[in-house]
């Protein structure tokens, strides 16, 4: 299998979700607002999902700004669209 292949390439993105999630998690918590309303009842499964969803958000974006010079650029832009949407999540959460 080549580095481009599109399963490999859909394995990635979904890593790279989960590993931004997890961290995300782990590092910033629910926020003030979120323990007011909410309670602490997000848990590490949402958090990974949001960052698939930000990962693959970002990747595809890559592709239509036409930063797909490399694999390694929309490795890039995955983990900073994952970032990006955990980010956001968190303030509207």
């Amino acid at each position: 299998m080549r580095a481009t292949d599109p399963a490999v390439t859909f394995c990635i993105i979904v890593m790279i979700g989960i590993v931004a999630g997890s961290i995300f998690d782990r590092v910033a918590g629910p926020s003030w607002l979120t323990r007011q309303f909410a309670g602490s009842t997000r848990g590490i499964v949402t958090s990974s999902l949001i960052g698939i969803a930000g990962a693959f958000v970002g990747f595809h974006l890559a592709g239509l700004f036409g930063l797909s010079r490399g694999p390694l650029a929309l490795v890039i832009a995955a983990g900073l669209g994952a970032a990006v949407v955990l980010w956001l999540w968190r303030m509207v959460r």
